[in-house]
């Protein structure tokens, strides 16, 4: 598995109630993209920064999100480019569902 940390300055602050309706409102295309495990959207205390931690089944799937067509479409909504950092996730502690789940694949 792998997670993803992405990153994106805002232009302008966004209030937690403000950034909780975007996110909500862009919450269910993400419930169809292939490979994605699970999303979390994030709002930085400063309320500067949004971005989200993907976890993914593979790092391809995680690099088809990312594309060069995705980044630009970012830059051009927010005016910088994200970041976005992989990470290998040997494991993951669920416990919602009380569960720990062990993956064996590694980065390519």
């Amino acid at each position: 598995m792998i997670t993803a940390i992405v990153q994106i300055r805002l232009p302008a602050k966004v209030a937690l109630a403000d950034a909780r309706k975007i996110f909500e409102t862009t919450a269910p295309q993400y419930q169809v993209v292939a490979g994605l495990i699970r999303k979390y959207y994030l709002l930085s205390e400063d309320e500067g920064h949004v971005g989200g931690v993907y976890l993914w089944e593979s790092r391809e799937q995680a690099l088809a999100q990312y594309s060069e067509d995705w980044v630009e479409f970012v830059r051009q909504k927010y005016g910088t480019r994200p970041s976005v950092q992989l990470f290998e996730t040997p494991v993951v502690v669920d416990n919602i569902l009380g569960q720990i789940i062990v993956s064996e694949d590694g980065i390519d």
